[in-house]
């Protein structure tokens, strides 16, 4: 078996440097821009946790997945909802209370709700490649509205997209689409899910999608997580486009000139968990965590360029990963 993996994985190599041009990868770019023009609109007041607006966006993004023929995750909805209780500090941190004490003695323990949104494709093995995005966002403070469309509306329509492309397109792995809640407090939404998942020794991979629409001077998607798992890079290094540089990095400790983002997304739930992930995501940029995080400052040739550099990205890894 291990000759026969060995030929396999060779030929798939060969395959893919005989490619000189870009893959061409067909999605609805209009639709990709439409959903994120929709989840950023200023009636989802910022898609703050536990607030009416997360609650629309949840609505909203079941019935994109529902459209997108995504199956029911445990034959549940696809919302899935969580209690959560903060306590102490970090209470105070996401519901502020006047005059703490120092020691936060004075501020009681809070029990708020959330959800995650799941659905998946069946693929041809039991094995699960689980591709995140979270919904969440700041919300409305001093008055404005936060409306987070690079941060992180363009990876949760990001999810349809790569649903879409794929619910005809048979795959090895099963594909598993979350769109997860409270990512900006700490994960907790993908906490949730990867407590109560069942087969987490079958997760092939975490595919995490977060800031994915914002370029403000130079075109570049970054992958992260390589440095943990080096096997990732061979399926991913001859991936071509003419439209954006994808680079690998920000996931050594070690280099100094480059931000580590290991910790910095939901992604790292599963790294905690010794699961291989890779983050998509850009540079931080003038607009991050900012009332100017708006539709209308992300760059959609970039955008959909890197949608399409993230299918392909899927595709090679669900060919590949099914070998190891």
């Amino acid at each position: 078996m291990k000759s026969m993996s060995f030929i396999v994985t060779f030929l798939y190599l060969i395959v893919l440097g005989c490619n000189t041009e870009p893959k061409v990868i067909t999605i609805n770019s209009q639709k990709l821009l439409e959903n994120a023009q929709i989840l950023s609109h200023d009636s989802m007041e910022g898609r703050g946790f536990s607030k009416p607006g997360s609650v629309k966006a949840q609505k909203f993004i079941e019935k994109k997945f529902r459209e997108a023929g995504l199956l029911k995750y445990q034959n549940e909805n696809y919302i899935i909802p969580f209690n959560y209780t903060f306590k102490s500090k970090k209470r105070h941190d996401v519901f502020p209370v006047k005059n703490p004490e120092s020691n936060y003695s004075n501020v009681k323990d809070t029990t708020a709700s959330g959800a995650n949104i799941i659905g998946f494709l069946k693929g041809q093995t039991n094995k699960t490649i689980v591709i995140t995005a979270h919904y969440d966002h700041l919300g409305i403070i001093n008055n404005k509205i936060y409306n987070g469309a690079d941060d992180n509306a363009s990876g949760v329509s990001a999810l349809f997209t790569i649903a879409n492309y794929f619910k005809n397109k048979p795959t090895k792995h099963n594909l598993l689409f979350a769109a997860v809640d409270g990512e900006e407090i700490g994960s907790i939404g993908t906490e949730v899910f990867l407590k109560n998942y069942k087969d987490k020794k079958n997760i092939a991979i975490n595919i995490n999608m977060d800031m994915i629409s914002h370029s403000d001077y130079y075109p570049e998607l970054y992958a992260c997580g390589i440095f943990y798992n080096p096997i990732l890079k061979k399926p991913l290094e001859d991936i071509k486009s003419n439209e954006i540089k994808f680079l690998f990095g920000h996931d050594d400790p070690g280099n100094l000139e480059q931000t580590d983002w290991t910790l910095s997304s939901d992604h790292k739930v599963f790294y905690r968990e010794k699961i291989p992930f890779l983050y998509f995501g850009v540079e931080d940029h003038k607009d991050y965590h900012r009332p100017t995080d708006k539709y209308a400052t992300i760059n959609t040739t970039f955008y959909i360029e890197v949608v399409k550099v993230i299918i392909q990205s899927i595709e090679n890894l669900d060919i590949y990963l099914a070998e190891k």
